[in-house]
Parts: structure tokens; sequence; C-alpha cells
């Protein structure tokens, strides 16, 4: 007897009336109109059943601490780096850990179990680090947390910047990051690639380097992050994140950088809502977008994804841990509303980041973990029209969340009782 049985499903790739066998925590076997005896059946009724969504940038350290010291007036970026300076005094191990589990409870309900966290390296105390490798242990079950070792106020600008991140390397952070757009000098940023580079090619790590998040077209130090990776042979395993000077670069130029991003096989991270919120700031008319080359980059064979980075934090008032609305908002900055591009968005908050984090046993078939997600649309597209509610969640074929379906109650003449949302095909 099976685990579990869920059939009538359709799939992101179009495929309808599926059934998905569950054995032992992983998928048995993906088949239309499978018939067998299970300890749980789910009638998906047509619904779509995705994958879980990846988040593959985020700031679990800073997390649901707006207000704290203050509220970001401006809610510009320099004023929350300033506020995050404020607000690193007043951290304790606890409250960290507090905010971060809160969190990761909104990313389950919302269908959400893969996060690469960014955590700050600059202070020699280490006590974001050692907070979150805590919540690592503890979401283990559930999520799947990758940390960051991020020297968030620069790593050669920081006094012992690169020790420390050295130490969060050896209490086990997974991933070397940096920010070679905040180093003092254009210079001392590429040096801080090079370094970094050869740090993660001596421990055999990732890198995801946040990397030109600026409105400056001279800020081009992604072209020394592909070069590095290409020099040491990391390539499929350095990502780059923001890259939002691509919005001002000179055309030429760009089509010269793609071809060398391509080369090195980097992957790339958007992440639209911080991004078109915290660039264009010295722009009065025109202004900037906010964002990189998405659909460029995709049409040039890299893997793009969207990240939400920021959720109620110093930076970022908003935000719900819901890939949806970063996918949505992602296709309507990058103007991907053709069929065609809304599901590359769709793609870019499941296949894309999960093949940027690494996962293994991703992806609904056969022999994949049961990991998904039974979302109340017919569609992708759908399913990011409505920002489609998670019906259920399922980790390793445990149902570990459930949400009702969004039915709304009619009192209108001639009009139907209730309504659903959904469309009629």
């Amino acid at each position: 007897m099976l685990d579990l049985l869920i059939h009538n499903a359709s799939l992101p790739d179009g495929r309808k009336n599926m059934s998905v066998a569950v054995q032992d925590g992983k998928i048995a076997e993906v088949s239309e109109g499978l018939q067998a005896p299970a300890a749980e059946v789910v009638d998906a009724e047509g619904l779509l059943l995705s994958p879980p969504f990846v988040d593959p940038h985020f700031h679990m350290d800073a997390t649901l601490s707006y207000g704290m010291p203050r509220v970001n007036e401006s809610g510009t970026l320099l004023e929350g780096i300033a506020l995050w300076g404020e607000l690193k005094p007043q951290l304790t191990h606890e409250a960290l850990v507090e905010r971060a589990l809160a969190y990761c409870d909104w990313a389950v309900a919302r269908g959400l179990l893969a996060i690469r966290s960014h955590v700050d390296t600059s202070d020699p105390s280490l006590l974001p680090v050692e907070a979150m490798l805590d919540v690592q242990k503890r979401v283990a079950p559930y999520i799947d947390l990758q940390l960051v070792a991020f020297p968030q106020d620069g790593v050669l600008r920081t006094p012992g910047g690169l020790d420390n991140l050295k130490r969060a390397l050896d209490l086990g952070v997974d991933v070397v990051g940096g920010i070679p757009h905040f180093e003092r000098t254009m210079t001392d940023g590429a040096e801080s690639v090079r370094i970094l580079c050869e740090l993660a090619a001596e421990r055999g790590k990732r890198v995801d380097m946040h990397c030109d998040e600026s409105d400056d077209p001279m800020s081009r130090h992604v072209e020394t992050l592909a070069y590095h990776t290409q020099r040491l042979g990391l390539q499929g395993r350095v990502t780059g994140s923001h890259l939002t000077s691509m919005h001002s670069m000179d055309n030429y130029y760009v089509s010269k950088l793609m071809a060398l991003m391509a080369e090195a096989q980097l992957g790339v991270v958007s992440n639209p809502l911080i991004n078109i919120t915290i660039q264009g700031r010295h722009d009065s008319y025109p202004k900037r977008r906010g964002m990189t080359r998405v659909p460029e980059l995709m049409a040039a064979g890299l893997t793009v994804a969207f990240g939400h980075d920021c959720v109620m934090d110093p930076w970022y008032s908003l935000g719900s841990g819901d890939a949806l609305e970063v996918a949505s908002m992602g296709l309507h900055v990058a103007q991907m509303t053709s069929r065609a591009g809304m599901q590359q968005c769709f793609d870019a908050i499941t296949l894309n980041p999960a093949r940027l984090l690494g996962l293994q046993g991703y992806g609904i078939e056969q022999g994949a973990n049961a990991d998904f997600v039974l979302l109340h649309a017919k569609d992708p597209v759908e399913a990011l029209r409505l920002k489609a509610t998670r019906l259920g969640v399922w980790r390793r074929g445990q149902r570990i969340a459930s949400t009702p379906a969004p039915v709304a109650t009619l009192n209108v003449p001639g009009r139907p009782a209730s309504t659903t949302l959904l469309s009629a095909r």
C-alpha cells in the first residue's frame, strides 16, 4: 500500500490528470490516471501540483525586525544600512532565532521549503552566524536552509573581515558571499572577488555574491566574477545576486558581458521587490527599473532565479514570504507577459533556484523527494495571477501545512452564490 496518492493533478509542464504516488518519502511513480490503494488519497480536482518554492536570496538574520530600533522613514537602502548598524548591538541569540523561526512558519505555509539566506559576518562575535546555524538545525526536518557567509560591511572594508568570514565557514556556513560594490574602491571590490573566489575554490564551496547592486554603469564586478569563476574552474557553482547596474550599462558592453557570464555558467538572482524599491533613488525622471536584464540573460542560456531578499527588516517594511508575489513583480517589471515569459517566471521560483542551490531530489518525477505544493490554480500563469492559495504543502510525503480554498460568498441578484476567482477555462 502506498503512503500517499494524489490523483487528477495538473503539473507545471502542462500535463493533466496526473497521479503522483508516494512511498517512504519518495515519489514512486508519476503517471496518468494511476489507481492504487494508499493510506491517504487526495483528489487534486485538476488543480496545479508544483514542486515547492525555493528562495535563492534572503536575509534571515534581519527578518521581522522592522521598527527596531526605529522605522526606516525614508525607505531607502542607505538608511536601512544605518539601521542595521544601530540594531546589531541590541541583537541576542534568542531573539534572532525566534524571529527566524517565525518567518520559517510563514515560509512553510506559503509552500517555500528551501531558502538560501545570507548572514552577516562583519561583527567578530559572529552572533548572527551562530543563531542562524541554530535555526538551520531546528528547521532541517521541514526546510532546506543554506547559509551564506556575507560580509555586509565589505570583506576588505571591515577590520578582520576576511578572518571573520573564514571563521563562519569553519563553524559550518555553506556558501561564500561578498559585496564588492560596497568596498571602498573599485580596485578593492575586484580584489575582494578574487580573494573570495579563491577561498571558495580552496574549501570546495559555492559562491553567492551581492554584485553590482547599484545604479552605476561602471560597477562591473560581475565581469570580474565571471573571469575568476572560469579561472578557478568554478563553473556552475557561482551566483551573482542583484546585478542591478545592468539597467544602466551600455548595450554593446552588456552583449559582451552576457557572453562572458554564459561561458562561466554564472547563476543570477534578481530580487524584484526590493530592487525596484531601493534602486533608482538618485534619479528624477526617467527612473531606472532597479532590475537586471532577466529575459535577456535567460535567452543567453543563464539560469536566472527570483529571490525575496527581505521581509519586514531595516531595508524593506513589506513582504510575506510569498514567492508568487516575487515572481509576479518580476514578470511585470521585466515585461515578461508572454505565455512563455510567465512560465519562465514560475520556473524562476521553482526549478531555477533549486538548480542554483544544488538541491538533490527536487522535482515531480520518479525517485525525487515527495515535496510538493497543491495550489488553488489550474496552471502556473493562473498561480501567478492569483498568488494562489496553498491548499496543501507536503514534505517527504507528510502534509505539513494546509489552507482552505478561498471561496467568497456572494449575494448579488442573478449571479452565483459564490466565486473562487478561478478562470472558467
